[in-house]
């Protein structure tokens, strides 16, 4: 309900079709906190949302979940200085509402005899938006296994194709630690797609 209240605000065509990220920080440091944000949603919303459905599998927790992101981009859309581009700092916010979740919905299953992985996987199975083949579907299982900051570098690098650099400011990590993840992320999804457990 509140991104539709605030992607209803007067935004010149030119923006609302092409946003360039300038343009919009130019409006945020103008104090047009609303036409800005009118425009980081829509440039926005469907990159992060499948950033946050490949992390959580489910489209109406990664729907919630975008909500959110935006929620607090909206709150903190003041105190955005610049010092990451809009870019990196929506996709920090975003990356850090899904590792939340993933992290609170393990803990509620502590006493359940199935793990989040399983969940999630049973829940791609039969999600009726998922269109891939019988290989996509293999390779979607053996992410699930990986570790979550490692599914996340995993995700980032092969699906999104973002630089290790990019990937850096994001996670607040280094180049080296990415490429190690990503690489031992790789050999984990080859070594389960080969003894086809799945």
């Amino acid at each position: 309900m509140l991104l539709i209240l605030f992607c209803t605000f007067v935004v010149p065509n030119y923006l609302v079709m092409h946003p360039d990220d300038r343009e919009i920080l130019a409006m945020i440091n103008t104090r047009q906190h609303e036409a800005a944000f009118s425009c980081i949603v829509k440039k926005y919303k469907q990159r992060l949302y499948w950033h946050l459905r490949k992390m959580v599998i489910i489209h109406e927790d990664a729907d919630d979940l975008l909500q959110n992101s935006f929620i607090k981009v909206w709150q903190n859309l003041d105190k955005f200085r610049g010092d990451s581009s809009l870019y990196t700092w929506l996709y920090r916010i975003a990356t850090n509402e899904a590792l939340n979740f993933l992290n609170k919905k393990r803990a509620e299953l502590m006493d359940s005899p199935e793990d989040l992985e399983s969940v999630l996987s049973g829940h791609l199975s039969g999600d009726p938006l998922f269109t891939g083949d019988e290989i996509e579907a293999r390779l979607q299982k053996s992410v699930l296994t990986l570790p979550d900051k490692q599914r996340l570098v995993f995700n980032m690098k092969y699906y999104d194709n973002m630089k290790y650099e990019e990937m850096a400011e994001i996670l607040n990590t280094s180049v080296g630690a990415l490429k190690a993840s990503y690489f031992h992320a790789v050999r984990k999804i080859e070594a389960l797609i080969e003894q086809e457990l799945f």
